[in-house]
């Protein structure tokens, strides 16, 4: 394989997908295809067992410069819907999902961190939404995302202006959760996901759910929660002292 050509590479270790975006000539733009191809990755990785959490981030010292500007001159094309299909499939994957973020996380680079449970970032990275750069307007999804996530007056100011900010900034917003110091980002991924992965999948799930806004379904998860026996092996491990040994996972 040409390490070079743009793609989307992911691994599966220890009940985490790693999810990397590598275009290095162009600083892990998002080409077309690789836009086109997230979707059905994230959709296969969903499907495992084996998967509990999702990392996503970007190859080297850049998370994800936005789309490939070049894909905009195709007419051919419709690139923003191609994005704005990537981020609700991301969006939607029902366990967590975490954004780890270097360097740039701009443009479309943005819309998949926002798209995304959580966002660590390390110290010196820079954020924007940069349509008004180019005249693009940011769909309704999109830009309905960003507010809930950083407010109204936060989301006007970086659309309004396709400024980039810096960690300190992203932080107070609420675009990021947590910003590490540089050569940190790792591990503390790393510890957190393992965390994740510690903990009751059947909880993670419908306080996602919840977290949407999704109010029908107290009675499903309370079935759910009954039949699984995670309520009742949590509560039996914090008596025992010992690690939960959880056992429901998505579609069980």
């Amino acid at each position: 394989m040409d390490r070079t050509e743009p793609r989307l590479e992911h691994t599966v270790a220890g009940g985490v997908a790693t999810v990397v975006i590598s275009n290095p000539a162009k600083r892990n733009a998002m080409t077309a295809a690789m836009w086109s191809t997230l979707p059905g990755l994230l959709k296969q990785l969903a499907a495992d067992p084996a998967v509990c959490v999702l990392v996503l981030t970007g190859a080297g010292d850049t998370f994800c410069a936005g789309a490939d500007i070049s894909s905009l001159r195709d007419p051919a094309g419709d690139p923003q819907a191609l994005a704005v299909a990537a981020e609700e499939a991301l969006a939607a994957f029902p366990g967590p999902t975490l954004a780890a973020v270097r360097g740039y996380c701009v443009g479309g680079g943005s819309q998949l961190a926002a798209a995304c449970d959580l966002r660590f970032a390390e110290e010196g990275a820079s954020f924007g939404v940069t349509p008004a750069k180019l005249g693009v307007v940011y769909a309704a999804s999109s830009t309905r995302r960003l507010v809930a996530l950083i407010g109204p007056a936060a989301a006007k100011h970086l659309l309004f202006s396709g400024e980039l900010i810096d960690t300190a900034r992203a932080l107070r917003t609420g675009l990021v959760d947590e910003v590490l110091p540089a050569g940190e980002l790792d591990k503390r991924v790393d510890s957190y996901v393992r965390t994740l992965v510690a903990r009751s999948r059947l909880t993670q799930a419908a306080a996602k759910e919840f977290a949407t806004g999704r109010e029908d379904r107290d009675a499903y998860w309370a079935e759910q929660a009954r039949r699984s026996g995670d309520t009742a092996e949590g509560v039996a491990a914090f008596l025992e002292r010992r690690a939960p040994r959880f056992t429901w996972t998505t579609g069980s």
